[in-house]
């Protein structure tokens, strides 16, 4: 993946505290003292599965994968030219096919991404052991693959009938090379695969195997890491050397009444306001734009016309809801919907304090570390007003830290309004991204990037401390090994009141009652994509659609298609693809070579949004817990299923069994922050049902089933520690159909983690949690009806003692 892989290391001695620290992962594989990234170079031999990192060359064995030893590793040098290693794959070379080892002692070879320091061309490279895995060589003729890009990465290397196979990400492309090889040093391109799924992220980390359906026909799975989005799978057939998924290649949204397609050339009685939407529907893409894509028929609405600049709302004529869901496809930028914006621009009454307009910073600013000497960067970010901005990127990139420091002032106005974009690392976390207000030598106050481009306005209450003596001062302490290591503020305002978010949506709202109801924006892509409103609630009253287009800058468009009232919701291109995983902390994917007769994988069980942010010391990140893949086919479909691996039995301790039932919230007489929990409930009368677990307080995370959307999900809005990070608090949930009114769990709580397994492991959901040491309850909850529940649940021993 596109990162440095770090090593994999555990603690020597427990005598020291290691792997016991408040949320210390106690079966689940972290490091002792820094960042877990990717697992890579898996591979199974003489009964050792290895572990290991191309960062630092460090790994780990285990005899069941669920004990991990430390095993000591040197080498090998980087390539010359080279300043990272990234991600890749392990093989046994059993018939010595590069030379590297012997018939007697073949050699293990490892193929990985390297990066060309200064142009960040990727290629891939080899290494080599002939002692287990302990040390390693780095091969002479390196790099054994280079296409000159930036975005070719991820290497996973595989024996097939005779040769050796290789698939690799074109990452930007969306796409998975397929290589051949006889000797892992001389690769032939075979073919590419896609892009097809999700394609709304970058493409990383791609594994390729078989695996019997039902135990009988052999079909072969393709995965690949999208992003932060997750990890989506193919199953389909390869002949080694093309890969064909099963499964349609298009898409057909369920039928409906027609509200508009716009295929008339007319806006018909629809009206428009402004200039951004012209005089009729675009006949696709308009001049200076880049191709449009997934619009139905032969026009849209498209709102570039004059460009990103052009502004105005194109709005529906009033009609009565008669169907529980409103369809349309939607692309353009991503500038959602904010009740009470403003107008762009919009400043409340005041005194501007700084506006980084100057070559300078201002009379009497003062920069430390990376920042001495530095000043203003021109820009034109989102909501930007002048035209430069203080950019703790500039002049050392994200490597740079320092602080930027303003003068001493008094504070004379009740709020002290401020722009802020780049990195979400907060004050009171390690390395930190963020604006600070100091008063006595104090920080009382403190704001910090989206983890986006877009400046946003940050408003200080001080009223506490008009009359005294302060200084705002910008902290950049982030290197940026997991991106927005830099931050950049623009205007800062002592005013009279806190400044409102201006309006600058692209979007599609739903208003009844002259009120906004529901709202859609797009992905900053020109691809349309469905959507889908749940109209239950509002059936049989009158309401009109607005396109609204009040953004100037980037991405500052909308596209619209096909309105229509139907039964059924349409499903967006995520909503339709195949995840190995539902929940938020499941990436980079990767299965073990040389496991015959089954396939056992595990993941990386955290997420870029957050990753460097998470309240861990002195580690960041995990891996999930491995588990056996399987096909099975469930409703007529081939589908992926994960088990956890048999040898957690291990860890069990004395099971706790019992029957009950509910309609509020029931303690359950189980405890523990480390458990496995089987339960079967069946949904009764409850519209929600399902189990809390690590509850105590306040705090719980939540384990349900919704009986309306039919979907399975996890609630850790309320699971402990949630506010180091904007993107940490959230439902995530997947699609299942009940089998005779019953759910089938199987749940892994750790210490900072549950992962969930639903009916036999067809759906699975991984979220790192950070409750109090205290919450260790277990509850059984339903909503507005009555549930059933079943329950067997084990404590679970460290796998460190």
């Amino acid at each position: 993946m596109f990162r440095t892989a770090l090593s994999l290391v555990l603690a020597t001695s427990l005598a020291t505290g290691a792997y016991t620290e408040p949320y210390r992962p106690q079966f689940h594989f972290s490091l002792p003292h820094s960042w877990m990234g990717d697992p890579n170079g898996l591979v199974y031999e003489n009964g050792e599965y290895h572990l290991y990192s191309y960062g630092t060359w460090e790994g780990a064995t285990s005899k069941d994968l669920v004990h991990w030893e430390n095993v000591p590793v040197s080498g090998p040098q980087r390539d010359a030219g080279s300043n990272a290693f990234f991600s890749g794959s392990a093989v046994l070379d059993t018939y010595n096919t590069s030379g590297f080892g012997t018939a007697q002692n073949p050699p293990m070879v490892a193929m990985y991404t390297s990066v060309q320091e200064g142009s960040g061309v990727q290629a891939q490279s080899l290494a080599y052991s002939t002692d287990h895995g302990r040390s390693w060589t780095r091969y002479d003729g390196n790099p054994v693959l280079d296409l000159g890009s930036k975005d070719f990465r991820d290497p996973k290397v595989f024996w097939y009938e005779g040769s050796w196979r290789m698939v690799i990400t074109l990452s930007d492309q969306h796409k998975v090379s397929i290589y051949s090889s006889p000797d892992l040093k001389q690769w032939t391109h075979l073919s590419d695969v896609g892009p097809f799924g999700s394609v709304s992220g970058v493409w990383e980390m791609p594994d390729l195997f078989p695996l019997r359906v039902d135990g009988k026909t052999t079909k072969w799975v393709l995965s690949v890491s999208v992003g932060s989005t997750g990890v989506q799978y193919f199953v389909g057939d390869f002949d080694g050397t093309t890969y064909t998924p099963d499964g349609p290649a298009t898409y057909t949204p369920p039928a409906g009444v027609p509200l508009e397609n716009f295929e008339s050339g007319s806006y018909g009685d629809w009206t428009t306001s402004g200039d951004a939407f012209g005089a009729a529907p675009a006949a696709g893409t308009l001049p200076d734009q880049q191709p449009v894509s997934g619009y139905v028929g032969s026009r849209l609405v498209n709102s570039y016309n004059g460009g990103d600049r052009s502004t105005g709302t194109l709005s529906s004529p009033p009609f009565t809801i008669t169907k529980p869901h409103l369809n349309f496809a939607i692309g353009g930028g991503a500038h959602p919907y904010v009740e009470g914006a403003a107008p762009f621009g919009t400043l409340p009454t005041g005194e501007v304090f700084a506006d980084f307009s100057g070559s300078t910073y201002g009379d009497g600013w003062t920069a430390t570390g990376s920042f001495a000497g530095s000043g203003p960067s021109p820009s034109s970010l989102p909501n930007q007003l002048g035209p430069k901005v203080l950019d703790t990127f500039t002049p050392d990139g994200d490597a740079g830290t320092g602080t930027i420091t303003s003068p001493v002032f008094t504070i004379n106005r009740p709020y002290i309004d401020l722009q802020v974009a780049g990195g979400d690392h907060r004050w009171g976390q390690p390395n930190p991204t963020a604006v600070n207000l100091l008063v006595d030598g104090k920080v009382v106050a403190s704001a910090s990037g989206p983890g986006a481009p877009d400046l946003t306005w940050n408003n200080w209450d001080v009223r506490q401390y008009q009359g005294k003596q302060a200084q705002v001062q910008v902290v950049d302490d982030n290197t940026g090994n997991s991106g927005w290591g830099h931050l950049m503020v623009g205007d800062i305002l002592f005013a009279d009141s806190p400044a409102q978010p201006w309006d600058v949506e692209t979007g599609v709202n739903l208003v009844v009652d002259g009120k906004v109801v529901r709202s859609a924006t797009g992905a900053n892509s020109e691809a349309l994509d469905w959507t889908s409103w749940d109209l239950q609630d509002l059936i049989g009253k009158q309401a009109r659609i607005e396109v609204v287009d009040h953004n100037s800058g980037g991405w500052g468009h909308v596209l619209a298609d096909d309105f229509r009232l139907s039964d059924s919701p349409a499903l967006s291109t995520n909503e339709r693809a195949r995840w190995m995983d539902y929940g938020s902390d499941f990436y980079a994917a990767n299965t073990w070579n040389g496991t015959s007769g089954k396939r056992i994988g595990i993941a990386w069980m955290s997420n870029w949004a957050y990753a460097a942010q998470v309240p861990t010391t002195p580690w960041q990140g995990a891996t999930t817990f491995p588990r056996e893949l399987a096909l099975r086919t469930v409703d007529g479909k081939v589908q992926l299923t994960q088990q956890p691996v048999a040898a957690l039995g291990s860890l069990r301790g004395q099971a706790v069994q019992l029957t009950t039932s509910t309609n509020a919230t029931k303690p359950l007489a189980i405890n523990g922050d480390t458990l496995e929990i089987q339960a079967t409930l069946r949904a009764g009368t409850a519209s929600r049902f399902g189990l809390n677990v690590r509850t105590g307080g306040s705090q719980y995370t939540q384990i349900g089933y919704d009986t309306r959307t039919k979907k399975l999900y996890v609630d850790r809005t309320h699971s402990g520690k949630v506010d180091f990070s904007s993107s940490f608090a959230e439902v995530k949930s997947a699609p299942l159909n009940l089998v005779s009114g019953e759910l089938k769990l199987r749940i892994l709580v750790d210490r900072s983690s549950v992962e969930v397994f639903a009916d036999q492991g067809q759906v699975t959901l991984t979220d790192q949690i950070f409750p109090d040491p205290t919450s260790r309850g277990v509850t059984l909850f339903a909503e507005n009806g009555t549930t059933t529940a079943n329950v067997k649940a084990w404590p679970l021993k460290s796998s460190w003692r």
